[in-house]
């Protein structure tokens, strides 16, 4: 590719006047006032991260609640075709062989060419998948007869004949053109897709999670239907990029009656199902490792996140300020007395001396995660969020108010033996970091550098021995320096090493079948990201959506609004979802596969500006996003099926769910946040990225979730943008820079906190993206161009053998040879002599 192939479709994710929007005067108050009382009021959450939410949960997210009279529909013309052929019975009473007669009868009616027929028994088949709910009691029973017809409609082939009707489906020229000039869009128009990729949903996730009582059977058709998805069996390419082929198309206006929101839940669970998830990425990772022979990895990270504490959120300016106002009123020094003029009625402590802000070390170094009721009085000021970057509230700017001594402990100090002892992760040096502290070192004491040599140490002092043994003994070796150490030595000696033997891994072969369109891929999975974000405003030119949620009839009534309100506001929750999981598993298993290609994704994702969308998303109020309540718990599959349904009133709709979170929503936070460390993780022009976007409040705001993970994920993003922002920010920022000390994994030789980084020059920026790029294409053209026209091609110099050759010439050339040969050969005069004299 030519470097002017870098330019790819940007997502415009800026205001329509292109430029910031700040809050000014009294709007800056009341914000900070919101925010302090929500970050006062915010509980420990308890959330347990992982691949996905609960099965019942994953189910109901599948239909959206204008759906739910599709599920009586479903039921009826499964007992009208079942009727004639169970004699009265029903389907739980059924022996195994009499159902695979029955599906069999089903599957046969599938290839007729009535289109409403085929219609009928794929919704037959999909009641099937649901679990026959109206012959079961409870929930539970629902999801043990869905999990038995889906093992049994997989076994009878039911999936490669939904697979030849989708692809029917997708390239129905006709319904695309009819939902291209229809002005609105609704359920109706995707009818038929929904119910095959419902079908094809609960297949993939049911087969997917294991259970304790599976029979061996289901084991050994678990793993032929992950071998099968990950193959190239359908047309020569995989499952998953059929459906990467349906978002592209949606994403292009030519298919606009796609039902989004299933698709990306199936390609999600497609990807999670034949890759593996976090859990057997772990166990990846460390085989490899194992393959490799490099030393184990120092902890399971899982483990370790797992076991994290949250912290408390850092002090606003208006905690500080109620903080004081609750204290004792009394004496003033004359100082905190013109101070307290400034403020009206709001007497500050007595015997409170105000101190500069250097003092904020002294008072700081108490433990900031210390969860007891002392806690509020610890507080030690923080800048104010106010969204503008280095600026602190006006009492804070040039004194500080310093805190009374921490009262005597009203327990014992036994009970602190739970608070974690020592740094959580075990600290890692990179080799690199070990040949710049030698390089320094040499040249400050002999004079002269040794390049890259790690191991001789002469004429340096005894404390430089010990410093190097130090890094030694925590140098950690990644899968990744490997593979770009190997790809280097293969483009160096192409002859000598020969090809390169690739295990067709099922990553592999994903990558091998996106590259073509890779960068389609990942730029309509931004717009649906940018399409479905809360912060996001309702442009003309924006894509819908909303096809698959939004009924033919517009609600009339004050409740039916709220409803479909919840339903669109779930929906595109789901989709952030989806989204954000599909990116994060794509980029971690491409990284372990090559690093090359977790590289092009990357690049990809930062030049169809991800960086900033990421942060357009987490510049909202983040707390009320997490425990936003957008679900109708009657309305959630299978519960809807199984139980009667209340009476639905704007009450019990507004009320919502009595859970302290949405699982989806922080689920969602977090991937977020993971991915934008993987575009940023030791790239200093997409760290100055961060910084150009003044993304520290924003992120700081995010630290108001009481979730140890999230707020792992967070200080990572802060950490790494520190050296940029200035000693102002440092100090206005003392507990975040502690927060930051005892959560994140420590570099040895990383000076963050300071800005010393050789490595950070801003005229190498540039540079370092198209260095990248180069090594990319390279990494490509080798490894999967089959027409390699590279210089090191055999030659053949074989007179008689190269004009012995056969040579592909166009079907009408024979009409034209003759005129040709006469103006190009006998009318055109040769001079010999020239021929014969030297040049």
């Amino acid at each position: 590719m030519q470097a002017e192939d870098m330019e790819v479709p940007i997502i415009n994710i800026l205001n329509d006047n292109g430029d910031r929007q700040r809050p000014k005067g009294k709007d800056v108050f009341k914000d900070l006032q919101k925010e302090s009382e929500s970050s006062m009021e915010s509980p420990n959450l308890e959330f347990e991260y992982g691949d996905t939410d609960a099965l019942t949960a994953e189910l109901s997210e599948l239909y959206s609640y204008t759906e739910e009279p599709e599920f009586a529909l479903n039921r009826d013309y499964f007992e009208e075709d079942f009727r004639s052929h169970a004699r009265g019975r029903r389907w739980i009473e059924l022996k195994v062989e009499e159902q695979k007669t029955y599906v069999m009868r089903l599957l046969d009616a599938l290839e007729v060419t009535d289109r409403d027929k085929r219609l009928k028994v794929a919704r037959a088949i999909l009641y099937l998948a649901q679990g026959v709910f109206d012959e079961c009691d409870t929930e539970v029973d629902v999801l043990h007869w869905s999990r038995h017809n889906v093992f049994l409609l997989y076994d009878m082939g039911i999936f490669t004949a939904l697979l030849e009707l989708l692809s029917m489906e997708i390239d129905n020229n006709q319904a695309c053109s009819s939902a291209v000039r229809k002005p609105a869009i609704s359920l109706a128009d995707s009818t038929e897709l929904r119910v095959l990729l419902s079908i094809m949903y609960l297949m993939v996730e049911t087969v997917r999670v294991q259970t304790e009582d599976d029979r061996p059977e289901w084991s050994a058709a678990r793993e032929a239907f992950k071998n099968e998805l990950g193959s190239p069996l359908y047309n020569g390419e995989p499952f998953a990029l059929l459906l990467f082929t349906m978002v592209t198309k949606f994403c292009s206006m030519n298919a606009p009656h796609f039902p989004m929101k299933k698709v990306l839940l199936l390609l999600w669970k497609t990807i999670l199902f034949t890759l593996g998830g976090f859990e057997e990425l772990q166990g990846m990772k460390v085989r490899g490792r194992e393959r490799l022979n490099l030393a184990p990895l120092p902890e399971d990270s899982i483990k370790v996140v797992r076991a994290m504490r949250a912290a408390s959120p850092p002090a606003s300016a208006m905690e500080l300020i109620e903080q004081q106002q609750q204290q004792k009123r009394g004496r003033r020094s004359r100082r905190s007395a013109f101070v307290d003029s400034l403020e009206g009625d709001s007497p500050f402590p007595k015997k409170q001396p105000l101190v500069k802000q250097d003092s904020l070390d002294t008072y700081n170094e108490r433990d900031p995660f210390k969860n007891d009721d002392a806690r509020d009085e610890e507080e030690d000021p923080e800048d104010t969020d106010s969204g503008i970057e280095g600026e602190v509230d006006p009492l804070d700017r040039d004194v500080i108010i310093q805190p009374p001594p921490p009262p005597p402990p009203l327990r014992p100090p036994t009970e602190k033996v739970n608070l974690p002892k020592g740094l959580p992760w075990a600290p890692k040096v990179r080799e690199k970091d070990i040949e710049h502290f030698l390089e320094t070192s040499r040249n400050k004491f002999i004079g002269f550098t040794l390049g890259n040599d790690t191991d001789t140490l002469v004429g340096l002092p005894r404390p430089i021995h010990e410093s190097v043994k130090t890094l030694k003994q925590h140098k950690y070796v990644s899968i990744a320096e490997v593979q770009i150490q190997k790809e280097d030595e293969l483009q160096q000696c192409p002859m000598t090493l020969g090809e390169e033997e690739v295990e067709e891994t099922p990553t592999e072969m994903l990558y091998l079948g996106m590259l073509p369109n890779l960068s389609q891929y990942v730029i309509a999975l931004l717009k649906l990201l940018l399409a479905a974000a809360p912060t996001s405003k309702a442009k003309t030119d924006s894509i819908n959506i909303l096809a698959d949620v939004l009924p033919e009839e517009m609600p009339i009534t004050v409740l039916q609004s709220m409803k479909l309100g919840i339903d669109v506001n779930r929906h595109k929750e789901i989709i952030v979802k989806a989204i954000s999981a599909l990116l994060l598993l794509l980029l971690k298993h491409f990284k372990l596969n090559h690093i090359y290609q977790f590289e092009i994704v990357s690049q990809h994702l930062v030049f169809a500006n991800c960086i900033p969308l990421i942060l357009k998303f987490f510049n909202q109020n983040i707390m009320s996003y997490i425990s936003a309540k957008n679900s109708i718990c009657v309305l959630d599959f299978p519960n809807c099926v199984v139980h009667e349904m209340p009476e639905l009133t704007a009450e019990s709709l507004e009320a919502g769910d009595s859970n302290q979170f949405c699982w989806r929503n922080l689920f969602s936070c977090i991937n977020l946040l993971r991915i934008l460390n993987k575009l940023t993780k030791w790239k200093h022009s997409r760290t100055m990225m961060l910084v150009v976007f003044k993304s520290a409040p924003i992120l700081k705001r995010a630290l108001k979730v009481k979730q140890a993970m999230m707020q792992l994920y967070v200080l990572k993003l802060l950490k790494i943008q520190t050296k940029y922002l200035g000693r102002q920010w440092r100090k206005s920022n003392m507990k975040t820079m502690s927060a930051i000390y005892q959560k994140v994994r420590h570099r040895l030789n990383d000076d963050w906190a300071y800005g010393n980084d050789i490595d950070a020059r801003p005229w190498d920026f540039q540079a370092e993206e198209c260095a990248l790029r180069e090594s990319i294409e390279k990494f490509n053209s080798r490894r999967y161009d089959k027409n390699k026209n590279w210089e090191f091609a055999p030659v053949d110099n074989c007179l008689q053998s190269v004009l012995g050759q056969r040579v592909e010439l166009p079907e009408d050339f024979h009409y034209s040879y003759e005129m040709w040969l006469e103006r190009e050969v006998f009318s055109q005069p040769i001079q010999w002599e020239g021929l014969l004299q030297n040049p």
